[in-house]
């Protein structure tokens, strides 16, 4: 048990630290985010063929994980531009708000009543947004792609929740990769035809890290994840990844020295967020308890 909370929380470091490689690698969101599907879908699928786990799957269902993969790519390409219009520090807090986006989306797509609780909780991650936004006018544009990265990170969960019961993880998650990989290579010349850059090769520097963000960060990641949940329950998982923006801050200011980029509103507001993460928790746990108290 030990060794899997060990496992767990090196793999919420590894979530955290995919911000820190948005700031380290020069390349732009879009092009960033292309080679890390890439390298992801190559690594991943040399990886699979060798376990003999590489399994094919339906025209219609290809299609449709495909569709999903491209989905986490655009999440991807603006959580990447909003750190790269401010800092990784407001890209992360930005994502917060991807619980606020799954409150409104999730009853819409599976047809379920509006939680009144989600909803709260979610309206103070969304006041401690605004704090920010309104007294540091120098983010204005990276919280505003953030804001656009967690409804495309909340629009991905429920649709890859619902077409994930169907196939095995690591099929579901080499398609997206895929799919997102793609779905990007046909959009990518129209991308860069607005925001031309002087060479689309990543340099040597950027090169090991995009191989880095693809295998540790990527892959890695996602093996973690599956070892982990066969010892700890998914809802222990889940509570644990509410460090991840910390463990992303945190990484920032050590490494890019963030802090003093940031005043106090910044630290108001992450405050007011940090409070609606402990709620939250606070309130599952109690429900959790109430219903395994009722089914024994």
């Amino acid at each position: 048990m030990k060794e899997a909370f060990i496992k767990l929380h090196v793999s919420i470091i590894l979530a955290g630290a995919t911000g820190i490689f948005g700031k380290l690698i020069t390349l732009n969101e879009g092009l960033l985010v292309w080679y890390r599907m890439m390298f992801a879908t190559l690594l991943f699928s040399i990886i699979l063929y060798f376990k003999k786990e590489l399994h094919k799957i339906a025209l219609g269902d290809t299609l449709k994980i495909g569709g999903v993969g491209l989905l986490l790519g655009f999440h991807w390409v603006f959580f990447y531009g909003s750190i790269k219009a401010s800092n990784v520090s407001i890209g992360v807090v930005c994502f917060s708000l991807t619980g606020f986006f799954t409150a409104f989306l999730e009853p819409l797509i599976y047809r379920r009543r509006i939680s009144i609780r989600e909803i709260l909780f979610s309206l103070l991650t969304l006041f401690g947004i605004i704090l920010i936004f309104h007294f540091d006018t120098r983010y204005r544009l990276g919280i505003c792609l953030g804001a656009i990265s967690s409804a495309l990170a909340a629009l991905f969960t429920i649709t890859n929740k619902k077409i994930g019961s169907k196939h095995v993880t690591s099929t579901l998650l080499l398609y997206e990769m895929a799919g997102g990989f793609i779905g990007l290579s046909c959009l990518l010349p129209l991308y860069l035809s607005y925001f031309p850059v002087p060479t689309i090769l990543p340099d040597l520097s950027d090169f090991i890290n995009l191989l880095l963000l693809a295998s540790i960060c990527t892959i890695g990641l996602y093996i973690l994840q599956i070892q982990v949940l066969k010892t700890i329950s998914a809802f222990t998982v889940n509570l644990s990844y509410n460090l991840e923006p910390v463990y992303s801050i945190l990484l920032a200011m050590l490494l890019f020295n963030e802090a003093k980029e940031l005043n106090i509103s910044f630290y108001i507001g992450l405050s007011i967020i940090i409070l609606s993460v402990i709620l939250q928790t606070g309130s599952v746990f109690i429900k959790d308890s109430t219903t395994k108290r009722k089914t024994v």
